[in-house]
């Protein structure tokens, strides 16, 4: 039987799980980078097993379909829009989930703060150009006094949100299902969306991705926000409208964004938002650590060595 590691850019998924235990029959195999959607599927025919890491190679319908000896997808995380579960379902394919470590949402929402740390401090552009042997070319902001708006107020948010209450701000948060009290409980102020785009110094997104909330960041909310404010993207690209965000950011009309999630990734080199000054970009790294890859590689053999005794377990699609 063979298995295949994806998108392993850390070079990691061999050393964090202990794959020998599926026995000498095994064989398994790494793909360090991304696979190109016109090798995709002739790279991945030989295997029965695949290991898929979140989102970072999607499974349409058209690729299940053209995988015959597929037999079992698991997906790090509980959760993997870029699979089309019913198609698995007809072709008789398994999809079980590897769930993460405990610290994962609170990697993310570090992450969230070193994007709006690094927007009020101007801190990529002090520190390319103290490399060309300038010194202060810009005025860092403080933080206390302004006004955070979180847009979700789950786990992640939440987390947000009561640091940035730490450093003085006035904390505001809408998400299409939150209520005042729900805000109140997490000791925030619940504002409707249309306010809290316009009030806000930094805008910091943490929804799950869905039809309901695709480009919930639209350009009617950009067009809301002042021209001194900033948004920062941890959770989906698509929350936010990509082509409304990327001209408010080319026109000034806002002062820039922090993103850590893109349409299409990994980044194309010559992507547009790359050649931006006012914007902080980071490869998708709000999951990315040691402790949750452990999790999430361990808990893919689990799910591989329970299939195998015909007793699959996180199943998704089932």
């Amino acid at each position: 039987m063979s298995i295949a590691l994806l998108d392993d850019y850390h070079d990691v998924a061999e050393r964090y799980a202990d794959w020998t235990t599926l026995g000498p029959q095994v064989r398994v195999q790494t793909f360090r980078d991304y696979l190109p959607e016109a090798e995709r599927a002739e790279a991945l025919q030989p295997f029965d097993v695949i290991v898929a890491m979140r989102e970072r190679t999607p499974f349409p319908a058209t690729l299940i379909e053209s995988l015959p000896k597929l037999r079992l997808l698991v997906t790090t995380g509980m959760r993997n829009l870029a699979i089309d579960m019913d198609a698995c379902t007809r072709r008789g394919v398994v999809v079980c989930g590897a769930p993460g470590g405990a610290d994962a949402n609170t990697a993310t929402a570090e992450l969230a703060w070193a994007h709006i740390l690094a927007l009020f401090k101007n801190l990529t552009t002090e520190d390319a150009n103290m490399r060309r042997g300038l010194w202060q070319t810009g005025m860092p902001r403080p933080l206390a006094g302004k006004c955070l708006g979180v847009v979700g107020l789950g786990k992640l948010g939440t987390a947000v949100a009561q640091v940035g209450k730490a450093f003085g701000m006035t904390v505001q948060a809408w998400s299409p299902n939150l209520t005042p009290e729900r805000a109140e409980e997490a000791g925030v102020t619940y504002v409707p969306k249309d306010a809290l785009f316009a009030d806000a110094d930094v805008v910091s997104v943490h929804l799950i991705l869905s039809d309901r909330t695709r480009h919930v960041v639209d350009a009617d909310a950009l067009a809301a926000m002042k021209p001194s404010a900033f948004l920062v993207n941890t959770s989906r690209a698509g929350l936010v409208d990509q082509e409304a965000l990327l001209d408010a950011l080319r026109k000034g009309r806002i002062a820039g964004a922090g993103l850590d999630v893109f349409d299409e990734e990994p980044l194309p080199p010559t992507d547009a938002l790359r050649v931006l000054d006012n914007v902080v970009l980071t490869p998708h790294l709000g999951y990315v650590s040691a402790e949750n890859f452990t999790a999430f590689y361990g808990n893919a053999v689990n799910a591989v060595q329970a299939w195998l005794a015909g007793k699959p377990v996180r199943v998704l699609n089932a």
